[in-house]
């Protein structure tokens, strides 16, 4: 569907969001974005499909499908016992290479590099109405840095402080093929989208409409 007003997308300046926490514009390719969108349809065919959790009993807007381990407020299980009881995909090889080219990208050293071993992704789909309201990823008992790559349409995506949902915060501007990394002193850092930017998906990404984004992070959970 082509719009008749769509958001010009201003050119950007990657680096340093706040200390801990990096933008690095256009870091996928559109080959490598389509070849992810084409994983992400084999994904949400199951065993577990895409769904909107409940947080204290409302669905949020944003439906997830999760890989290695299965997020649900607020733990992680190998189970979807919220949704079906099934066991979720196994945790893929391929994005853990990823996630150490993330780091590498956003000026970690070589020993955070490798050692660090993504083993669950939360791998969200935005229509252009969804919203993900200010929250901390506390759910790992690793403090190791997430990685987020986002696919699709471009968002508002709010980057707070540790402290609290309020002010001090960042708008950023997330395109499609994006990265951004937060960890150190921002690991902790509130944030959330505030609006998805209808029909701003680029040509040759995979997807025509809404935004799919992948978080990766380290548990640091057994078994």
């Amino acid at each position: 569907m082509t719009a008749l007003f769509t958001l010009e997308i201003p050119e950007r300046d990657g680096g340093e969001i706040a200390p801990g926490a990096t933008l690095v514009p256009d870091w996928l390719t559109r080959e490598q974005q389509k070849w992810i969108v084409d994983r992400f349809r084999e994904w949400v065919r199951g065993p577990v499909p895409l769904r909107a959790a409940k947080v204290r009993g409302h669905e949020m807007s944003v439906r997830t499908v999760c890989l290695g381990w299965h997020w649900q407020p607020y733990k992680y299980t190998r189970e979807a016992t919220d949704v079906n009881g099934a066991r979720v995909l196994p945790f893929p090889d391929w994005m853990i290479r990823l996630g150490r080219d993330a780091l590498k990208a956003t000026g970690h050293d070589a020993a955070a590099i490798r050692s660090y071993t993504p083993d669950t992704a939360l791998v969200n789909y935005y229509d252009a109405e969804a919203r993900l309201g200010m929250h901390q990823d506390k759910d790992e008992i690793s403090r190791a840095p997430v990685v987020s790559l986002s696919i699709g349409d471009s968002c508002t995506f709010r980057f707070g402080n540790t402290e609290s949902r309020g002010k001090p915060h960042t708008d950023v501007l997330l395109a499609s093929g994006d990265l951004f990394v937060f960890g150190g002193p921002a690991r902790l850092a509130y944030h959330g989208v505030t609006k998805v930017h209808e029909s701003t998906a680029p040509e040759g990404c995979g997807l025509s409409r809404g935004r799919i984004n992948i978080t990766m992070r380290m548990t640091g959970l057994d078994g």
